[in-house]
């Protein structure tokens, strides 16, 4: 259980942060700016869900249980080790499938595409893409963090599908594709 008494410690005014396990390291460290991305994608989420509600209560009761996920992300990606340790927090496989589930669940419901979509639509879908564009930092930086340092890979794996998962769910709240903002190819010339 977490209890959080005092907010500010005052232990980060040299620029560092303490990693799962006590560890401090610099708050530009790429670790440290993989989990503060997947915070701002959390964040993202939180947003996007205020007007996802009303569209979709079922995407909104993913997303829900999403942002829960994210701090177990957070958490991992806090840690370490990359999964050598059995006590440490970590996504789990059964966590990437569930999204893969979902992902296809929503898709079915959708027109295939015959162009790229643009972010708009309705304030929902909107929303749903700046998450999605955040997660693809996130994800990013992962990668990076991985080409240094161990990341669980189902870390990784998690991330890339939620990436897709929020792809869908624009779809989804934008009337099942109906009312998507599809690229038109150099239809500005």
């Amino acid at each position: 259980m977490v209890v959080l008494n005092k907010i500010y410690t005052r232990t980060g005014d040299d620029g560092s942060t303490a990693l799962v396990g006590g560890e401090r390291r610099r708050k530009h460290d790429p670790r440290v700016d993989a989990y503060g991305t997947v915070d701002e994608a959390n964040a993202a989420i939180g947003l996007a869900r205020l007007h996802v509600a009303a569209a979709s209560p079922l995407i909104d009761a993913m997303l829900a249980r999403i942002q829960n996920d994210l701090f177990d992300l957070g958490a991992d990606l806090a840690t370490p080790g990359g999964g050598d340790d059995d006590r440490a927090l970590r996504v789990s496989d059964a966590q990437v499938l569930r999204l893969e589930a979902e992902i296809d669940a929503i898709n079915a419901g959708l027109a295939p595409l015959r162009s790229f979509v643009l972010p708009g639509g309705s304030a929902a879908a909107a929303h749903l893409h700046l998450a999605r564009t955040v997660v693809r930092r996130a994800e990013r930086l992962m990668v990076a963090l991985a080409g240094a340092e161990a990341v669980n890979g189902a870390a990784l794996r998690y991330v890339n599908r939620l990436s897709d998962l929020l792809f869908v769910a624009a779809r989804a709240v934008n009337d099942n594709g109906a009312r998507d903002v599809l690229w038109v190819p150099g239809g500005n010339r």
